[in-house]
């Protein structure tokens, strides 16, 4: 059996694909090219604003054009990009477009990987090398696994490793992933098992498939990981991605990135990867600009916005008193936000002054 290094979250590897890598540095960025797909896994965990949908989003940003893409990708100054959905390949086009962008805009090195729930033919394949696809990972649905080394799925992975494409398999850790496990060895590709999770979409269907919460502080499915190590054993390759490890570990790594590259002077870069910064809103904003000047704030220190001006957080806590009295006449509120690191980014928290 292959050695296999462990983490406090849970997950373990023998093997890291070089997209994993850069997933683990937070450096990948997120491109979803299109919320349909052919397949209706109930494991699913997309949610109702994109699925079924034909959108494109880059994180959390939607793209219109391939400015907003690369816009995003300098933002969180990404080393590389994975492509999912929905399922990719049924915009190929579309694919290999962004694929071409990316790869002019930041190098060859720019490392691209894509997921896909679909055995492409050579053809289909061949393009996708031709633009510089630099890695590939094919999931399978569950009701294949029994028979996968005469399904379409085995020609798929010939033809992406003779192509010169890295070459996986990615598949939720499920009863019979052992026999997926066997199959990748088989093909002598690798394979990365992720930690069953409940999402607001699946979680009816996970139920009604016998599947429960491991905690009430965990989203990830009890069992689950029990299946992953039944499966490492089979196949000297393997990548095991728990629940904690991506909300934890992965997720605040590109949040942090994207925050390091975002912050402004006077934003707060929390360990989460979240910004912090004071706001100034409402009431005579001509008077609370007017307010800041006389009381001689760095012009570093706040940004004046349509309807607000946003501000040193620890700036506003100091000064709350002296502001309040000046601008509540007016209307003016005083707070205290903490958001994610994007472009109108989810609000974690509001603290009114």
């Amino acid at each position: 059996m292959e050695k296999f290094t462990e983490d406090e979250t849970g997950s373990f590897c023998s093997y890291l694909s070089e997209g994993c890598r850069l997933c683990q540095e937070g450096a990948k960025m997120v491109l979803f090219v299109t919320g349909l797909c052919p397949k209706n896994c109930f494991y699913c965990p997309l949610s109702n604003e994109r699925r079924g949908k034909d959108l494109v989003f880059a994180n959390e940003r939607s793209i219109k054009k391939d400015e907003d893409l690369l816009k995003e990708a300098e933002l969180m100054n990404a080393l590389g990009t994975g492509i999912t959905g929905g399922e990719p390949i049924l915009k190929i086009e579309r694919v290999l477009h962004y694929i071409r962008v990316l790869k002019s805009s930041f190098g060859k090195e720019h490392h691209i990987h894509l997921y896909t729930s679909l055995a492409p033919d050579k053809q289909v394949l061949e393009k996708l090398a031709d633009a510089g696809l630099d890695e590939i990972r094919l999931h399978p649905p569950q009701t294949s696994w029994n028979d996968l080394k005469h399904s379409p799925y085995a020609d798929a992975l010939q033809n992406a490793k003779e192509l010169g494409i890295e070459t996986g398999i990615e598949i939720p850790a499920l009863e019979g992933a052992e026999k997926v496990a066997a199959f990748a060895e088989e093909m002598e590709v690798f394979l990365n098992l992720n930690e069953l999770e409940f999402s607001d979409n699946n979680s009816k269907a996970l139920l009604k498939y016998g599947f429960c919460l491991e905690s009430d502080t965990s989203s990830a499915a009890a069992g689950s990981c029990k299946y992953a190590e039944t499966a490492i054993s089979a196949c000297k390759r393997t990548h095991f991605c728990s629940s904690t490890y991506k909300d934890a570990i992965q997720l605040r790594k590109r949040f942090q990135r994207i925050a390091k590259n975002t912050a402004r002077e006077f934003d707060e870069v929390t360990e989460d990867g979240t910004l912090v910064y004071g706001i100034i809103e409402g009431g005579d904003q001509e008077l609370a600009e007017e307010t800041l000047q006389s009381m001689e704030i760095p012009s570093e220190l706040y940004e004046v916005k349509d309807g607000k001006i946003e501000i040193a957080w620890w700036m506003l806590e100091e000064l709350k008193e002296e502001i309040k009295e000046k601008l509540e006449p007016s209307g003016s509120r005083l707070l205290i936000i903490e958001r994610y690191p994007f472009e109108d980014g989810m609000l974690v928290e509001l603290i009114p002054l």
